[in-house]
């Protein structure tokens, strides 16, 4: 017998395919009853179908095959299929809500024929049977416990923690002159007070005539968005090598969604390599390993669309030598799946989404995968890769890394070269002779590479490399240039 993990995959394969025939479903026998499959004979009852019907689509989905005998687990196929299709039909009807699957199938397998019954992965709804929720525990049809139940009305949108009136938050704890500010910003309100935008919006409600902040609020107009809602915050890094090591940078990223957005944004401006390329008319221009938007992108989808009920994590947004990683709590919201993410469309926090939208974030919001795959085809970089975890959800970018010893420590790291601290221009430099493998740099390349900086501070900052020993002067003059020393 195959473990459950090995189960798992010929649903999964068989889920792909358009139309289920003969071979498909003797796999799927063969690896035996899971999660995902399971069999009933001809002659099931309507309740015996709803339950497990239910049950597979408040878990992962699956298939139900019927016309199997029920201890030798053989195909024989059932005796009546428009009889067995329409028990199918109000089996799935007697759910609440209904559920709306596709058609059953009539597949002919060793001169039998079969009913299967696709449940997609990602349904929309919590579904109940004669009151009770139930879900699947290996081959098993089980009661969701409270917390589980709880998680999934959450996670399906049933439940909207943004919404909820925000615990132990009083009107006091908003900074209302970002409330203000934000107010003033809408056209086609009305001329409303800055409450009643609040309300309006979802971000605060009213309980016995006292304004009360819902999480959403707190999270986007909180003077503490973290005092009330724990692991909402943005944890960023960057690791030396491919790997997460002790040669690493990191900053948490605290503050309302806004503020935490436009902090990540000024952490991958300060940490991703860049290259200069000479363009057509020999201009300079200097470009990020990632192309910028498309970071900006998945910063902000993962901050509008995460789920903040799981207070034990936030979002990690984490650089390797050869990839980044952007990995949010919470498993893909309603009937997203990660095979549907480009087309599918749905939020988990509509008002978080909509308030993001008015402050401007909607050109690098828009739910836009479709435009994060157009923008690294462009910069001709490995589509991305999308895994949704145990708890969670990550991305993945690649970036064009040339295979080089994950055994050597970098020389120039994070501010840090050979072990001697340097400041920002001088580490542009040392990037500029290291990694993008120039002989030599004059005062001209590192203006270039800083331009708003003066040309006295460019001299000083390669005087002091070279009186700490870390360039070498050659020439004199205007024909003068630095080289590396070596070890």
């Amino acid at each position: 017998m195959a473990t459950d993990g090995t189960k798992a995959m010929p649903f999964q394969a068989v889920q792909r395919e358009q139309k289920l025939d003969e071979e498909s479903i003797l796999r799927l026998l063969a690896a035996g009853r899971s999660a995902t499959v399971d069999w009933l004979p001809g002659r099931a009852s309507v309740g015996d179908i709803a339950e497990t019907l239910a049950s597979m689509a408040n878990g992962r989905g699956g298939i139900l095959l019927l016309g199997v005998t029920p201890r030798a687990d053989r195909p024989v196929g059932v005796d009546d299929t428009e009889n067995a299709v329409n028990r199918v039909l109000e089996a799935a009807l007697s759910i609440t809500p209904p559920l709306i699957i596709p058609l059953p199938q009539l597949v002919h397998v060793k001169g039998s024929t079969m009913i299967a019954v696709v449940i997609p992965r990602g349904m929309p709804h919590v579904y109940a049977l004669d009151g009770r929720y139930l879900t699947r525990d290996g081959a098993r049809n089980v009661p969701l416990l409270p917390h589980r139940l709880r998680r999934l009305l959450l996670e399906r949108g049933d439940v909207s923690f943004e919404s909820e009136p925000a615990r132990s938050v009083r009107r006091e704890d908003l900074d209302w002159e970002q409330v203000e500010a934000y107010a003033a910003s809408l056209s086609g309100m009305g001329g409303i007070s800055a409450e009643q935008v609040l309300v309006k919006r979802g971000c605060a409600v009213y309980r016995d005539g006292e304004l009360i902040p819902t999480n959403a609020g707190v999270l986007l107009f909180g003077k503490d968005p973290q005092q009330f809602i724990r692991g909402s915050d943005i944890t960023a890094a960057r690791f030396a090598g491919k790997e997460m090591g002790d040669v690493f940078t990191r900053q948490d990223l605290t503050g309302t969604l806004p503020q935490q957005i436009r902090r990540a944004e000024t952490f991958l401006v300060d940490n991703l390599r860049r290259g200069v390329q000479l363009g057509a008319e020999m201009a300079r221009s200097e470009q990020f390993e990632y192309p910028l938007k498309a970071v900006r992108e998945l910063v902000v989808n993962a901050v509008a669309h995460r789920d903040y009920s799981i207070q034990g994590d936030g979002i990690r947004l984490y650089l390797f030598s050869d990839r980044l990683e952007i990995t949010s709590p919470g498993n893909l919201p309603g009937p997203v799946t990660v095979d549907n993410i480009v087309e599918e469309r749905f939020s988990r926090n509509s008002a978080i989404v909509q308030v993001l939208s008015d402050m401007g974030f909607i050109e690098r919001l828009g739910y836009g995968v479709d435009r994060v795959l157009s923008l690294m085809r462009e910069a001709d970089l490995p589509e991305p890769r999308f895994v949704e975890t145990a708890g969670g959800f990550r991305v993945t970018l690649y970036n064009r890394q040339t295979e080089t010893s994950e055994a050597a420590e970098p020389e120039l790291f994070g501010g840090v070269f050979r072990g001697e601290p340097v400041n920002r221009r001088q580490e542009y430099a040392l990037d500029f002779l290291i990694n993008r493998k120039h002989a030599r740099i004059t005062n001209k390349d590192l203006q270039e590479l800083c331009p708003d900086v003066h040309p006295e501070t460019i001299r000083r900052d390669f005087a002091d490399l070279v009186s700490r020993g870390i360039l070498v002067k050659m020439g004199e003059k205007r024909g003068s240039y630095y080289v590396l020393k070596r070890k």
